[in-house]
């Protein structure tokens, strides 16, 4: 008669699942493991290819900004030039405006005192003491022909009212028996246009 132990058969079946069951518990802590460290890797292998992008690109852009700087530096100093060019040219004009008022300012001064000469008065010398005022030395036969001098001179509207008569004196003539009038006035030359020209006869028909 045969006798089959099922009881140690069955603790037999029990031992296996049990270490099949505690394999199968490794085998996936395992492989957990593996997955979550490969995962890692590969997170930071893809950050550090990220930053790396990035790196080279703030490089690119700091390349290209120092470009545009120097550009824009140069352009700076393109515009310094042409400030001080057009500075320069401005006082060449003003100085050049200068010069030729000085020179035509005489020009009018000696024309206009020369059409306010009435008869029997001449000139001895004509200076300027400044840019504005003029000394005016002559002789005169009379008195009233000084005062016309001075009236045509105040008309011509080329030198400001009042003309200041300096000094008169008299001498005699080298000639005549009578007496010569040496006068000496100044004047405070102006351009024309800076004071209203006195009409003639204006204070006749006041």
């Amino acid at each position: 008669m045969i006798r089959i132990n099922l009881l140690a058969a069955e603790r037999d079946r029990a031992k296996k699942q049990g270490k099949v069951t505690l394999g199968t518990s490794g085998q996936k802590l395992t492989i957990g493991c593996s997955i979550i460290l490969i995962l890692s890797v590969l997170f930071v292998g893809w950050r550090y290819w990220a930053l790396g992008r990035e790196s080279a690109q703030l490089d690119a852009d700091i390349s290209a900004s120092q470009q545009e700087t120097t550009r824009l530096h140069s352009i700076i100093q393109q515009v310094q030039q042409f400030e001080q060019r057009k500075a320069q040219l401005q006082q060449r004009v003003v100085l050049i405006e200068l010069l030729r008022k000085g020179q035509t300012g005489p020009v009018h001064m000696l024309d206009q005192i020369s059409r306010a000469l009435p008869p029997m008065l001449w000139l001895t010398e004509v200076k300027q003491a400044n840019a504005t005022d003029v000394i005016i030395d002559g002789r005169s036969t009379t008195l009233t022909g000084l005062s016309d001098f001075v009236s045509n001179l105040e008309a011509s509207g080329y030198f400001k009212r009042s003309i200041e008569i300096v000094s008169t004196t008299t001498e005699p003539a080298a000639t005549q028996a009578s007496e010569l009038i040496r006068f000496s006035i100044r004047a405070i030359f102006q351009q024309l246009g800076e004071a209203k020209p006195v009409v003639a006869g204006a204070k006749q028909s006041g």
